[in-house]
């Protein structure tokens, strides 16, 4: 029996309905402190039409790959289901929206640095590479 993903005691449909101003209370502080000012700093014209984007894509209107290079966005339920294409500094990883993922910021999810794979030591590397034998 699958186990139905419930946020803060609410179930995904609830969440969806609920407004901005319903939902503050459900966040963590950083994430309510972030929405809450919304109105000036947060929802800027970048995440403005983010947001519209994702509505676009939501309602039908459009079929086009949402790319974006907003890391700071934070998810809400009404993101849940989307692919997003997020800049990584290098290029776009693609994420599906989760309804785990509420509450977090999109730069959580696309990983900006690789693990170091160091090779072996060359000539004039380090004074202990001068002892080391070149075949």
């Amino acid at each position: 029996m699958v186990r139905e993903f419930r946020f803060r005691g609410l179930n995904v449909d609830q969440l969806k309905n609920l407004s901005i101003e319903a939902l503050l209370p459900l966040l963590n502080a950083r994430q309510r402190r972030s929405l809450d000012k919304r109105v000036g700093k947060y929802m800027n014209d970048e995440k403005r039409k983010l947001r519209e984007r994702i509505k676009n894509v939501r309602e039908g209107n459009s079929n086009e790959t949402i790319r974006t290079h907003v890391r700071d966005m934070i998810i809400l339920p009404d993101m849940v289901g989307i692919t997003i294409n997020i800049h990584n500094g290098k290029d776009f990883s693609p994420i599906t929206i989760k309804p785990e993922m509420i509450g977090h910021y999109l730069g959580e999810y696309s990983i900006t640095n690789k693990r170091v794979q160091h090779g072996a030591p060359g000539v004039g590397a380090s004074r202990s590479s001068l002892y080391v034998p070149l075949k």
